[in-house]
C-alpha cells in the first residue's frame, strides 16, 4: 500500500511538472516581444554608466526586478482565483499596450516631429557620457536615479509578461499557474539580466582584446567592438517587430471576427498558413498600435491646449 501510494504521488508530481513545463514553454513564446524589448531597453539604460559600475547597476536592477515579480505574481494569482473574468480584458489591454509601444518606436524613429521625446537615444547616450566625465556631477545620485528608472520600466514590462503568461494558463489549476508563473518570473529575470550583463560587457572585452599582443586577439577585439552596437540595434528592431506579432496575436485571438479571418487566410495559404497567420497578426498589431498612438497624440495635444 505504501509503495503504491508513493508511486501515485510520484505520478501526480510528474503530471504537475509536465503541465508546468508545457505552460512555461507556451507563455515564453507569447512573451517574446516583451523580452526582446526588455533586453534592448535595459541594455540601453545601463549604457553610459562607468565601466567599473556596469555590473553593479545591472545587479541592482535585477534585484528590483525580482521584487517587482514578487508583487506581480501573487497579485495575478489572486485575480485569477477571485475575478478570472478580468484576465481577458487585462490580456487585451496588454496586447494593445505592446502594439502602442511598437508604433511609438517606429513613429519616433521615422517621424520624430510627431512624437517628440526629451532626447533621442544617441543624444541621451552622449549626455550620460558627458556627466560621467564631469567631476561636478554626483555620479552616485545619477546612478541611483538610473536604477530607479530602470526598475520602474521593468515593472511595466514584468506586468505585461505576467498578464500574457496568465492568459495562456486560463484552463490550468491554481497550483499549475503558481508554479509556472514562478518559473517564468525566475527564468526570465535571470535570463534577461544575465544577457544584459553580457551585452554591456562586450565592448569592454573587445577593448581588452585589442590591447593583447597577439594579432588574432586584436582582430577579435576589433570585431567585438564593431559587433556590440549592431547587436543593440538588432535587439531593438527584433523587439519592436515581436511587439506587433505578439500584441497583434493577442488581439486576433481575442476578437472573433479577426480570429476567423486569420483562420480563413491560413487555410487559403495552404503550406504557408502559419506564415500567413503570423503576418496577419503583425499587420493587425501595427494598425492597432498606430490607431492607439494617434488617439494618444490627439489627447495629449488637447490637454496641452487646455492647459495653456
Amino acid at each position: 500500500m505504501a509503495g503504491g501510494s508513493l508511486l501515485m504521488l510520484l505520478d501526480d508530481i510528474s503530471t504537475i511538472l509536465d503541465d508546468v513545463a508545457t505552460m512555461t514553454k507556451l507563455a515564453t513564446k507569447k512573451t517574446a516581444g516583451v523580452l526582446g524589448d526588455d533586453l534592448a531597453l535595459n541594455a540601453q539604460q545601463v549604457t553610459g554608466v562607468r565601466a567599473d559600475r556596469e555590473l553593479s547597476v545591472v545587479w541592482a536592477v535585477a534585484k528590483g526586478s525580482f521584487v517587482n515579480k514578487l508583487i506581480l505574481v501573487p497579485a495575478a494569482l489572486i485575480i485569477s482565483a477571485v475575478a478570472a473574468w478580468l484576465i481577458t480584458p487585462l490580456l487585451m489591454i496588454g496586447g494593445l499596450f505592446l502594439c502602442f509601444e511598437g508604433a511609438e518606436k517606429i513613429v519616433h524613429k521615422f517621424a520624430p516631429q510627431l512624437l517628440p521625446h526629451d532626447l533621442d537615444d544617441e543624444d541621451a547616450h552622449v549626455e550620460r557620457l558627458a556627466a560621467n566625465a564631469d567631476e561636478s556631477v554626483d555620479l552616485v545620485a545619477l546612478e541611483k536615479e538610473k536604477i530607479k528608472g530602470a526598475i520602474r520600466t521593468d515593472f511595466i514590462l514584468s506586468a505585461e509578461i505576467v498578464v500574457i503568461s496568465l492568459g495562456v494558463m486560463t484552463a490550468s489549476t491554481l497550483q499549475t499557474k503558481a508554479l509556472a508563473l514562478s518559473a517564468i518570473a525566475i527564468l526570465m529575470t535571470v535570463g534577461v539580466y544575465g544577457l544584459v550583463a553580457l551585452i554591456v560587457k562586450i565592448d569592454d572585452v573587445g577593448l581588452s582584446l585589442t590591447q593583447k599582443p597577439g594579432a588574432g586577439s586584436q582582430k577579435l577585439g576589433r570585431g567585438l567592438l564593431a559587433f556590440a552596437p549592431k547587436l543593440m540595434k538588432f535587439l531593438s528592431i527584433a523587439g519592436t517587430l515581436a511587439m506587433f506579432l505578439v500584441g497583434g496575436g493577442i488581439l486576433v485571438h481575442g476578437i472573433d471576427i479577426l480570429h476567423h479571418q486569420a483562420e480563413d487566410l491560413a487555410a487559403l495559404s495552404g503550406v504557408f498558413g502559419g506564415l500567413t497567420e503570423t503576418a496577419y497578426n503583425g499587420i493587425v498589431g501595427l494598425l492597432a498600435g498606430l490607431i492607439i498612438l494617434a488617439l494618444y497624440v490627439l489627447f495629449k495635444k488637447m490637454t496641452d491646449k487646455n492647459a495653456h
